[in-house]
């Protein structure tokens, strides 16, 4: 395939009959889902799938990032024409990647949320693919984790994030964008000793154990030395990431619900997930990307370059 085949190829959400390989439909048109890929909720044989959580239900500041999963794959209309750069291999074409479209869910229905994330990763998890989840408030996380872990077994974490999340909340009733890594360490989903908060810039008085690479230190010791702290934490553990879009700094992502000035930049970003090229990845998440308050759309361009990262780190190992 190449650029003319734009003059043939359209819609391919729907009209794509493999799951690998590039797309050269127009950016500008055709039905749109993560980076072309064919929408399906057949995962046999898949290896990845990518689905949206359209689920925002207390953010600090600013609500809207239920609109994140469709600004994040219009976003990657742009990156559909290319294999990743710099990683020197493919995972388009290495990989079975579907899109499995957005969870259902009853907005006026909150309470049922959790089990109902819980339920619909768990459907990807048993079909034997691995998740990358667009959402969504951070929330998430936690009701994924526990899909992740009932599976798994307890995994080691890597989040990037302004926040550390780790605000005591012991009520479980509670749905709070805030407090997911709280519950997770409570309930055992997460090891806090294989586990690391990357870009944190907001105090919190109890981290319960995680290590804090907060973004001083990022900016202070570099990418490589970041990334060594991170290997030694996780080491051989298998591993979930979550990406905050809020552990970017405002100038690069100010499409968030709590913004925090002082953040990573995107191209430190990027180098920290490409320099995770390894590590026993087995889900994860891109969260709190709010459109309404990026007309730039920048936010949403880097929330789906943070989903591709993911894919690439997740077929790493196949290469």
């Amino acid at each position: 395939m190449a650029l003319q085949d734009a003059k043939t190829q359209v819609d391919q959400a729907f009209t794509r009959t493999d799951r690998r390989g590039l797309s050269f439909e127009n950016a500008f048109g055709g039905a749109v889902s993560f980076l072309r890929r064919r929408y399906s909720k057949d995962l046999a044989g898949a290896d990845v799938a990518v689905t949206g959580i359209p689920f925002d239900q207390a953010v600090t500041h600013r609500p809207g990032s239920r609109f994140g999963p469709r600004a994040i794959r219009e976003a990657s209309t742009l990156q559909a024409f290319d294999a990743p750069y710099g990683w020197g291999y493919d995972p388009f074409s290495l990989l079975e990647i579907v899109d499995y479209g957005d969870m259902a869910f009853d907005y006026a229905a909150v309470a049922e949320v959790p089990g109902r994330i819980e339920a619909h990763l768990g459907a990807i998890l048993d079909a034997g693919a691995a998740p990358v989840t667009l959402g969504g408030d951070h929330f998430i996380t936690l009701p994924i984790l526990r899909a992740v872990v009932a599976r798994h077994g307890p995994v080691a974490l890597i989040q990037f994030d302004a926040h550390s999340d780790t605000w005591v909340d012991d009520d479980p009733a509670r749905i709070d964008h805030g407090t997911f890594l709280y519950k997770a360490i409570r309930e055992g989903l997460v090891d806090p000793a294989a586990s690391v908060s990357v870009g944190i810039r907001t105090d919190n008085p109890d981290t319960l154990g995680v290590t804090i690479l907060d973004a001083a230190s990022v900016h202070r010791d570099g990418v490589e030395a970041t990334l060594a702290r991170i290997r030694a934490v996780v080491g051989e553990r298998p591993c979930y990431l979550t990406f905050d879009i809020d552990a970017l700094d405002p100038a690069f992502a100010p499409g968030t619900g709590t913004p925090v000035w002082g953040g990573l930049a995107s191209w430190q970003a990027a180098a920290l997930l490409r320099g995770l090229a390894g590590i026993r990845l087995i889900g994860g998440d891109v969260v709190e990307v709010s459109p309404p308050y990026d007309t730039t759309g920048a936010t949403a361009i880097a929330g789906a370059h943070v989903a591709v990262e993911l894919i690439a780190l997740l077929g790493w190992h196949r290469r």
